[in-house]
């Protein structure tokens, strides 16, 4: 059981990873256009590149589990992620989380480990 755990979070992790550098990709862009020297310009935004490899890594990491593990658990596992993106607001782009948020949080870790169970 602790491999799908600790697949699930490094998975989590790329995932959430990618959503932060996607973020700052797109904040290092300037502002957003639909053209097409807008998205030309992206192609040499490395947050943005970083972005995609993540994305990759996270992935591949999810067909792995998908082949080995049933649905009914690496799915809600995949939520795992909203904690890594919780702790990435508050760590990298220094947003106040409010306590109903943590909550929030919480929950999907209590709702994690029953799925586990």
């Amino acid at each position: 059981m602790w491999k799908i755990v600790s697949l699930a979070l490094l998975q989590s992790f790329f995932l959430a990873g990618g959503q932060v550098m996607l973020k700052l990709a797109m904040a290092a862009s300037g502002p957003f256009k639909w053209s097409w020297s807008f998205f030309r310009a992206q192609l040499t935004n490395w947050w943005f590149l970083g972005c995609g490899i993540s994305f990759g890594v996270a992935t591949v990491l999810w067909l792995y589990l998908l082949k080995h593990f049933p649905f009914s658990i690496v799915y809600p596992l995949s939520s795992l992620s909203y904690i890594f993106g919780m702790i990435a607001a508050i760590l990298i782009f220094r947003e106040q989380v409010e306590w109903s948020q943590w909550l929030g949080v919480l929950l999907i870790m209590a709702g994690s480990a029953l799925m586990v169970k």
